[in-house]
């Protein structure tokens, strides 16, 4: 069973080391694995289709690899961040391109509907929401496997199934006190995970 990609994040450093070695296959592959979906759901919600968010997706990869090379991670110049922001920006930009070629070619029109500008102000906000759901996602993977099954169920009816806290209590024969801690302690775990996460990852 291939890993998840929570268990594939190292710190941004070393990976960022292994990956300029080309010969690295496993050090790609868990890069892919991990930043691929992240560059996907940003190009559907830039309004790019599908087909076009695989393109930008493979573009962009490509794009990694071709510049690793000479690429230097400091994270005192630049982020990890925003570097890959760009590398995606660049390619939605091209899609966009593409796409406007086919429209204006059929209908005479500069309009793209329902792609937002790459040099918008708010693709930026829109990486960052994205980028903040990959961490959360990342982090509630690997609490869930290091944390004792019951107290992450109970987490897990209280926030995301939405039970009130009475149901909760019943299904798991504890006290509400019971289920309320649980909850605290889950959540302050998550956000100790997330912020460890965006140190590394940044």
């Amino acid at each position: 069973m291939a890993p998840s990609a929570d268990e594939l994040i190292p710190t941004r450093a070393t990976l960022i080391q292994r990956l300029k070695n080309w010969q690295d296959q496993s050090s790609w592959e868990n890069f892919f694995e991990i930043y691929w979906k992240l560059i996907y759901r940003f190009a559907i919600k830039s309004g790019l289709t599908e087909e076009e968010a695989q393109d930008v997706v493979q573009e962009t990869m490509s794009a990694v690899a071709r510049h690793m090379p000479s690429f230097k991670y400091d994270p005192a110049v630049g982020s990890f961040k925003a570097w890959l922001l760009n590398m995606t920006r660049w390619r939605i930009s091209d899609q966009r391109a593409k796409r406007q070629q086919v429209v204006c070619a059929e209908s005479n029109s500069t309009e793209v509907n329902g792609v937002l500008d790459p040099s918008s102000q708010y693709l930026e906000a829109a990486w960052n929401a994205e980028w903040e759901q990959h961490m959360m996602e990342a982090a509630m993977a690997r609490v869930r496997r290091n944390l004792d099954p019951q107290k992450y169920q109970i987490f897990d009816f209280c926030v995301n199934k939405g039970w009130p806290p009475e149901k909760v209590a019943q299904a798991f024969g504890v006290s509400i006190d019971q289920i309320y801690l649980a909850k605290h302690r889950v959540l302050e775990v998550i956000k100790e995970e997330v912020a460890r996460l965006e140190r590394e990852m940044c």
